[in-house]
Parts: C-alpha cells; structure tokens; sequence
C-alpha cells in the first residue's frame, strides 16, 4: 500500500475543515411544503425527500438518504458503506451535510480544474452549493459545526438517523431541487500521487484527502408513502465527548456507539473501482 504524508498530519487538525456558505434557492415532492417566496414552513404539511449517495474521487463510497419532515422539523436517515475506514488506529471521521443554493448536482470529474485528478470543495461548490446543515450525531446542525469532526460518524460503513430542525432556505433549496447530501474524506491510496500529498486548499495545514467530497447526492422527492421497517443496523457512528478527547490526543480510539437507522434500507449498488 503507497503511504502518504496524510497519515502523519495529527488527527485534531482535522477540526479545520469544511468551511462553506452559501444563499437559499429554492421540486416540489409529493406533499413537499408549501412555498411562498418568503418562508417554507407550514407546522401541518408532511414532507419526504430522500436521495442515493454515489461515489466521488475514486472512493468507493455509497449510501442513501431518507427526510420525512413537518413543517421544519425532519428526521434524517442515512446508510453509508465503503467509505474511508481508519485515521491514525481511529475511525476515519466523515463530516456530512446538505449542501443548498447552487446548482443542485453533483460535480463530475471534468469539474477538476487543477489537474489533480480530485474534485475538491471549492471545484465542487459550484456544483451543490455550501453547507446548509451539518449531519452531525449531536449538538449543532448549523453550517457553524461544518468542522465538528469529533460529532460526525466515523469509519468504513454507518448508520445515521437524527430529528434536528431544517432552516427555512435550506428547506426551500430541497424543495426547489438543489439540495445535495455530500459525505467527505476520501482514502488518500486510493488518489493520485499528486492529490495524496498534497494539502487541503481550505486550510494549508490539512491534507486534501480529509476534506475531499467522497459521496454526493441530490434529493429529489421520496415515492414511498411511509418509512419501511425493519431496516438493518450496517455499522456504526463515532462521537461522544470522550472520543474527541481521544482524537485530540492523536491517536486513541474513538469511543463508539450504535446509531439505529431501523427505518430505512441500503440498497445495495455497485462500487465505483
């Protein structure tokens, strides 16, 4: 296996990463909420988007996304499988968001503009936007926790669920079909020679790779009428106080815990070689 400078870069630098904003825009689904040029929300209208996670830069990682919501408040769903594993013996962390106000897609590898052989986070905002909310297991959902490594999921393969509240432009940007879920970090082995060694263009002390789209998706209005049951619990989710300590350390393991996403089902699909 080729080795990277990544792997010397001390895990607490990864709470660098992953600064973006972006304005609301705004695909109606079927019982998608009402808008009104104005605000999204309507407290009694239910709402379903949901979207299938595809790889990016080589990684070899897949999921999928379920929303149900009402009004603002949604529980999000994810399964995601073959993502970077390990960082320094811990679970590689994964920061995950919706991303909202741009072009509703997910960049292709022509949208790689420095020849690297990676489609970066600014190469690729054009495409989906900044961050809207962040999937983090706890605490804040704002683009403020864009960077709250120790309160992403980590690993290989997970299981995400978590009731949090949509803001209003972000809601508007799902609606409207351009909100995109992005999961980053990417193995650097699997990148070009180039891109392994080289740093982050959002902050010159991280590697690209921890901050490299790994997985994208744009959600489009779910067509089932209601949550499946009895879906299969696929890994698991890092971040418990403790664990940050440990990463910050450099180098403990990452205190796990389970996170059910009972409800929905990973279908599975191809892995992009």
């Amino acid at each position: 296996m080729r080795k990277s400078t990544f792997f010397a870069v001390p895990t607490l630098a990864l709470g660098a990463l992953l600064v973006s904003a972006g304005p609301a825009m705004a695909h109606s689904s079927h019982g998608g909420p009402e808008t009104d040029g104005a605000t999204t929300h309507d407290s009694s209208h239910s709402w379903s988007f949901q979207a299938d996670l595809d790889p990016l830069n080589n990684s070899g990682t897949v999921g999928d996304v379920l929303i149900e919501g009402q009004g603002n408040q949604a529980t999000v769903y994810m399964t995601v499988e073959g993502a970077a594993e390990t960082f320094m013996d811990a679970p590689f962390p994964h920061a995950q968001h919706i991303h909202f106000g741009a072009q509703g897609l997910c960049p292709a590898p022509d949208a790689d503009q420095n020849g690297d052989g990676a489609v970066n986070v600014e190469e690729g905002a054009p495409f989906y936007g900044g961050i809207g909310t962040s999937l983090t297991i706890e605490g804040d959902t704002s683009a403020d926790s864009g960077l709250a490594v120790e309160r992403f999921p980590g690993g290989s393969s997970y299981t995400y669920e978590r009731s949090l509240e949509i803001p209003d432009d972000v809601l508007e940007s799902i609606v409207n079909g351009t909100g995109v879920v992005v999961v980053h970090g990417v193995d650097p082995t699997v990148l070009t020679e180039e891109a392994a060694n080289a740093q982050s263009e959002l902050d010159e002390s991280l590697p690209l790779a921890a901050t490299l789209p790994a997985a994208c998706g744009t959600l489009t209005a779910s067509q089932m009428d209601a949550m499946p049951e009895g879906g299969a619990d696929t890994g698991v989710a890092a971040g418990s106080e403790g664990a940050g300590m440990a990463m910050a350390a450099g180098g403990g393991v990452l205190a796990l815990g389970a996170i059910g996403a009972g409800a929905y089902i990973m279908r599975k699909r191809p892995v992009e070689s």
